[in-house]
């Protein structure tokens, strides 16, 4: 019997069991559409480094004499569509059978799952063997309790894999979490390393996928592609971080500079969220490396928990709130997104450095994501599933599983406090006290009122008086509404008026 094995662009792990033996009734398929890059618009490097790196994935099963079929963006045959492109191969091949992984992204979930009932064939869903977690793993640890927190999943699954932890079950350094002292702002000491990542020439992919009117944006430098495109070159970044930054990383992974937007990351979300390694690898290589290389503990732990702790959670936020979490608007929030977003043209030196990131490297950490973008997203009342697409599609990283939550829950709030237990807001201070962007910025970061105050600043507070009647009896806010309340009528109408004129004018900021 014929069986059609399909693999998606995000499903690149070489170690699944579907290929441990090869079986000659296997075909295993794999297609370039255009319908997965139009359903959001994405950075041009997103398409370049998923077609990249399928394409090198799909010659490597060739080179070990798998079967495949192999549809480029430009192949004549291309329907673009998964389910017509299924509809031609499984009457050519005479297909009896289809065997997929399980989609990550709930979107797909529900097409692959209909497959049966539309192509009628016999259908076969496997799980893809990447993450430590099941789907519905998160929503049963939290199934009797009140709040989730990812801190108590994160410190149970420390325990059941027996990571950083001493021979009498307890924590390694008598602490679960070092977040306290990963907060350090970089003032050009020690040296940031230099980029640690491979470089490519995919001017032929860029050339099809131009010939096809793909609908991109962003810029590349696609001579020179510096991301990892095959399982090797992802081990070789992932020790190139260990013996080179990890060391830093938990000082400084919160740290943001004008003059070096690397700084000290493993740039390892993009292999780890197509599969070409595995967070079990990362996380057993990162332990290993704490005793091998004398690394501190706080940079091994803060590391470790974004993997084990922190991803696995909100995959878990994710399967248990789809379908429909993309729609949560907590503050009935409907400016749409400035013009600025698409060009990074700001006189705010903090958007302007984060946003041009973004789009020069479709990368920007997550401080830049939360503390500056975001930030200013949900202080300036931007519609939360907005900023979810453009999130969706400038970062190479962002795939929706692990980008929807980050964005509406952590970053925007927008599911009213299920994910994070407030808002995660700043005025100016915050971002001077962790980069040097305020420094050169036309705007000033410690004035509140006036031509050249700095609009995080009215914009925050008048965000908490907009809000009160669902943030006030927030326990975490007590301090904030305190000042509020403190401050006299006069004073904070100044601040609401001042607000108000950057609203009105969000685009020429």
């Amino acid at each position: 019997m014929k069986t059609l094995r399909l693999l998606l662009g995000d499903q690149l792990n070489i170690n699944h069991s579907w290929f441990n033996d090869n079986d000659p009734n296997n075909l295993y398929v794999m297609m370039e559409v255009k319908d997965e890059t139009s359903y959001v618009k994405h950075h041009v490097q997103k398409i370049l480094g998923i077609f990249a790196a399928m394409r090198n994935f799909d010659a490597e099963l060739k080179q070990r004499n798998f079967s495949t079929l192999y549809l480029t963006i430009s192949d004549p045959q291309n329907k673009h569509s998964f389910i017509e492109n299924l509809r031609w191969i499984i009457k050519k091949y005479t297909i009896k059978k289809i065997e997929y992984q399980e989609p990550d992204e709930y979107r797909l979930d529900n097409l692959f799952s209909s497959f049966s009932k539309l192509l009628h064939i016999q259908v076969q869903p496997f799980s893809s063997e990447h993450f430590y977690t099941t789907r519905q793993c998160v929503m049963n640890f939290f199934e009797d309790k009140k709040q989730w927190r990812m801190e108590y999943f994160y410190r149970n699954m420390r325990k059941k894999h027996n990571v950083l932890m001493d021979n009498n079950s307890k924590p390694l350094g008598g602490k679960w979490n070092y977040d306290a002292d990963n907060r350090k702002s970089w003032k050009g000491k020690p040296d940031a390393s230099i980029d640690l990542r491979p470089s490519h020439n995919l001017e032929n992919i860029f050339n099809e996928i131009s010939q096809e009117k793909i609908n991109f944006f962003g810029k590349c430098d696609y001579k020179n592609f510096r991301w990892p495109i095959n399982r090797a070159e992802s081990l070789e970044l992932l020790e190139s971080f260990i013996r080179t930054n990890l060391i830093y990383f938990g000082d400084y992974q919160d740290a943001m500079h004008d003059k070096n937007w690397f700084l000290f990351h493993s740039f390892l979300s993009f292999a780890l969220n197509t599969k070409m390694i595995s967070p079990m690898e990362v996380v057993e290589r990162t332990e290993k490396a704490y005793e091998e290389y004398a690394l501190p503990l706080s940079s091994v732990e803060g590391f470790i928990r974004q993997i084990l702790g922190w991803r696995e959670y909100i995959r878990g936020i994710y399967w248990s709130a789809m379908p429909g979490y993309e729609k949560n608007n907590y503050f009935n929030h409907q400016r749409s997104l400035a013009k600025w977003f698409w060009s990074g043209n700001t006189n705010m030196n903090c958007l302007a450095n984060s946003i041009n990131q973004s789009l020069d490297q479709a990368y920007a950490h997550h401080i830049q994501r939360l503390m500056v973008i975001g930030n200013f997203a949900l202080l300036a009342g931007i519609k939360p599933e907005e900023i979810h697409q453009w999130y969706l599609g400038i970062y190479i990283d962002a795939f929706e599983w692990v980008e929807l939550p980050n964005t509406l829950g952590m970053s925007q709030f927008a599911d009213g406090g299920q994910l994070a237990s407030k808002p995660y807001v700043s005025s100016a201070s915050y971002i001077n006290k962790m980069s040097n962007y305020c420094k050169s910025c036309h705007y000033d970061s410690k004035v509140k009122i006036g031509d050249k105050a700095c609009p995080f600043n009215s914009l925050y507070w008048n965000f908490f008086e907009t809000h009160k009647d669902k943030l006030a009896t927030n326990q975490r806010l007590g301090i904030v509404y305190n000042q509020l309340k403190r401050m006299d009528s006069e004073q904070k109408k100044q601040l609401v008026d001042q607000s108000q004129i950057y609203l009105k004018n969000i685009d020429f900021i």
